[in-house]
């Protein structure tokens, strides 16, 4: 399964003090890591989607994201977000590194010989 990221603006890439918005290098270098170990990623914002690419071409950092979604105010699915298979919610205080252990976890997988002699 391709591991699929939807990462926030506000208060998660970027902060405001005032009119002044201050980028987060942690994040930012983060986000760069994920995509270069091969997440497909989106960037959200309840800004709306225009306003997740401004911002995104404003850091630097919109060749990292496959498209730009307005955030959601209400999910169908048959199950609860917090029972979606694979789910794991991160803050921005907390780094990536379990996430691209989890990419490098299935790039290993996928070059392994399979059983039937092929590969994964």
């Amino acid at each position: 399964m391709k591991t699929v990221i939807y990462v926030d603006v506000d208060d998660t890439l970027v902060r405001s003090v005032g009119a002044k918005r201050i980028p987060v290098p942690r994040v930012l270098a983060g986000i760069r890591e994920l995509r270069g170990a091969g997440a497909t990623m989106y960037l959200w914002s309840s800004g709306g989607g225009e306003y997740a690419r401004r911002s995104a071409l404003e850091l630097g950092i919109a060749d990292c994201f496959d498209g730009f979604l307005p955030k959601p105010t209400v999910v169908v699915d048959d199950q609860p977000v917090q029972e979606w298979r694979g789910l794991t919610q991160l803050h921005p205080n907390e780094g990536v590194e379990s996430v691209l252990a989890r990419l490098r976890g299935r790039a290993l997988e996928s070059s392994q010989p399979h059983p039937s002699g092929g590969t994964s």
